[in-house]
């Protein structure tokens, strides 16, 4: 049976795809057979940071529409034989989603053998965002280290613990997990953004790891590989902490305490 995760948030531009991208990947890198579906319909994003823009043929509202097969729109990922893509339409609305067919397509993907399902989903809490957290098993909160991030991603826990399909059956309630990204353990000491402990004891669920801000993520989305591929980035390195801390490891938290420079390091730099 497959689990389903959706990557949320409230607030724009806080990482929900590149997060995406990387944690489904980190999952079929330890050869977990996984599937990224993009939800935002009109506006997507997923493609370009999977590097498959050129090998959309078929999307998700074409598979919704039955212009398409299923197996006729998944990209295998050129990186990870184990991994999927489903990608959004460019050209549609988002009002082309609906429960029954976005139902079929999770009913579908699980048949097909996939053991994670992933849903990127778009910002805001419109029709694409409560799709993709309809059929959720577990949640993934993207915030940034601000109170506005933190106070739209109090908003998004409000409804997956009212809209879910599992909340709304009265079953078990989705297991939701805090990701705080683009973290900065000096500015968050001097004040400048909020630290870890604060965000996650606003949100008040449990943490699943701290991503600190890093330009090499940028640079990965730019090449289109998930950041997670790269060895020695601080990101990538976080991205795959919290891949294991999901699978159940215990891998200790890091990125997040601030050691004050050295005068040695502040007169002659290093």
């Amino acid at each position: 049976m497959s689990r389903v995760i959706v990557v949320t948030s409230g607030k724009g531009g806080v990482g929900k795809t590149t997060t995406s991208a990387s944690f489904a990947t980190g999952l079929a890198l330890r050869g977990l057979k996984t599937v990224v579906i993009d939800f935002d319909v009109g506006l997507r994003n997923l493609d370009l940071i999977m590097g498959c823009e050129r090998r959309v043929v078929y999307d998700l509202v074409n598979v919704l529409n039955g212009e398409a097969e299923l197996h006729q729109a998944l990209i295998k990922d050129k990186n990870c034989p184990l991994l999927s893509i489903l990608p959004a339409s460019q050209t549609r609305d988002k009002d082309a989603l609906s429960e029954e067919g976005v139902g079929k397509i999770i009913q579908d993907l699980s048949e097909m053998g996939y053991e994670y399902i992933v849903c990127d989903s778009p910002a805001g809490i419109e029709r694409g965002a409560v799709m993709a957290l309809t059929f959720a098993d577990e949640a993934i909160v993207v915030t940034n280290p601000e109170v506005s991030s933190v106070r739209d991603s109090d908003r998004i826990i409000g409804i997956l613990q009212a809209k879910s399909k599992r909340a709304r059956e009265g079953g078990e309630p989705v297991k939701e997990h805090l990701l705080i990204t683009r973290y900065s353990a000096r500015r968050a000491n001097e004040g400048e953004m909020l630290t870890y402990t604060d965000v996650s004891d606003l949100l008040r669920i449990p943490l699943l790891g701290v991503v600190p801000e890093s330009e090499g993520v940028l640079q990965s989305s730019n090449q289109g590989l998930p950041v997670i591929h790269t060895e020695e980035n601080l990101a990538a390195q976080a991205y795959r902490d919290c891949v294991s801390r999901f699978l159940g490891e215990n891998v200790p938290l890091r990125f997040v305490d601030y050691e004050k420079p050295s005068l040695f390091k502040r007169l002659f730099g290093g």
